[in-house]
């Protein structure tokens, strides 16, 4: 039996940090439903202290999710609010297949973004470099 997944990124900034994965990734920010929100808190489900404004939209406080823009049913990843800064390495990260002769190419651009290179490895014909994005959440690009 196959399952749906997505992946859960904890982040004391998860509206931010979900803007720079989906520009980073290409993908787009899931489009927040204000009248859903206005509604859930206006009927006593929600307070307005579990909502937020971001970049001028009401959004849900605890987080944001971003997903592919061509496939919809591809797994999401959203970012969730937590209290404290991430303080050690990720034990699961993202690998993101740009192509041996990009990689050079699209470490310039998350550099430019906010993110810092960590290290480069090789195995055989496989190369990466393993970056941070701002909160410090590694990924590779391959």
């Amino acid at each position: 039996m196959a399952h749906v997944f997505q992946v859960t990124v904890d982040s004391p900034t998860p509206h931010d940090l979900a803007d720079w994965w989906a520009e980073a990734l290409g993908w787009t920010r899931e489009p927040s439903d204000e009248a859903f929100i206005r509604r859930m808190v206006d009927a006593g489900h929600a307070q307005e202290s579990d909502t937020t404004e971001h970049r001028g939209e009401l959004v849900w406080r605890e987080g944001a999710a971003i997903r592919h823009p061509d496939e919809p049913a591809a797994p999401r990843v959203l970012f969730q609010l937590v209290p404290e800064p991430k303080t050690v390495k990720n034990r699961v990260h993202l690998d993101v297949r740009v192509g041996a002769d990009q990689q050079e190419a699209e470490l310039a651009r998350l550099l430019g973004m906010g993110a810092r290179e960590l290290h480069r490895g090789r195995q055989g014909p496989s190369s990466w470099i393993t970056i941070a994005d701002p909160e410090g959440n590694e990924l590779c690009l391959s």
